[in-house]
């Protein structure tokens, strides 16, 4: 058994153990099925919601409509687009933010005292001004998503540019390297690890943020769906939207982690 077959199966064992202890407590009928739906009625509700429409003649109305609709796809893709767009909003303007205040100690004791009241307050905050500066739709998720992302990324990238090592910038002026030759070839790179990490931090509190958006100010995605089941008590339907969320969550991050790892093939702590 290879490496990574054995890891899959040491991993795979604790979830398949809980799902096997759910599914025989609720065909035992130790709780209702609204409540709490086996497993496989859940993965059943999960697949048919991925599926596309099937039929559109009268035989097909009522629950099998909305069972072959595609609709949990439909709401994956629009939940997906939301986190990119946010994202790039959100990190496109931290960079270059952290970049600055972490190169110039004036610009960083300037901005700072604002930016430390502002980083704790929760996205979630915003929600009233962000319907009220922008409406409904899009916009107002955009925005909260933008703001998740923004200080992850940026306080990251002010702590790896401050953070370079003495070494490397005593033996770039030594050199007589010009402060732009210093700051992309040396300060740069060195501060990627830190950068990286802000990006892959962000990216995840991105995708909690559009959730929590979607809830209020769309009529679309997986927020809204789940809220949406909430209503009508489909514990099913809400399940199957958890799960759908927790693996664009895994999906986003594993591909976020793998390419932090080639862009990184260089640094040591990757060094096997």
């Amino acid at each position: 058994m290879t490496g990574k077959l054995k890891s899959f199966v040491h991993g795979a064992l604790v979830p398949l153990v809980v799902l096997l202890v759910w599914e025989a407590c609720a065909r035992a009928g130790f709780v209702s099925p609204v409540v709490m739906p086996a497993p496989t009625a859940v993965a059943a509700k999960w697949w048919a919601s991925l599926l596309p429409a099937a039929a559109h003649d009268a035989a097909a109305q009522g629950w099998l409509a909305w069972a072959l609709s595609g609709e949990m796809l439909h709401d994956a893709v629009a939940s997906l687009y939301r986190v990119i767009v946010g994202f790039v909003v959100g990190a496109g303007l931290a960079l270059p933010m952290g970049l600055l205040m972490g190169a110039n100690p004036r610009l960083y004791a300037l901005f700072n005292p604002l930016i430390q009241v502002l980083r704790p307050i929760p996205p979630i905050a915003y929600i009233p001004l962000a319907i009220l500066w922008f409406g409904l739709g899009n916009p107002p998720s955009v925005f909260l998503i933008a703001i998740g992302a923004y200080f992850p990324v940026l306080m990251n990238t002010i702590a790896g540019v401050r953070h370079v090592d003495g070494i490397y910038l005593r033996a770039a002026r030594n050199l007589g390297v010009s402060q732009w030759t210093m700051f992309l070839r040396v300060i740069l790179p060195a501060a990627t690890p830190y950068i990286l990490a802000g990006v892959r931090i962000g990216i995840g509190t991105a995708f909690i943020v559009v959730i929590v958006s979607e809830m209020i100010a769309v009529n679309d995605g997986l927020g809204f769906r789940i809220l949406e089941a909430r209503e009508f008590m489909w514990s099913d339907k809400i399940i199957a939207g958890m799960i759908t969320i927790g693996l664009l969550g895994l999906f986003i991050d594993t591909a976020v982690s793998r390419l932090n790892n080639h862009l990184l093939r260089w640094h040591r702590g990757l060094e096997h």
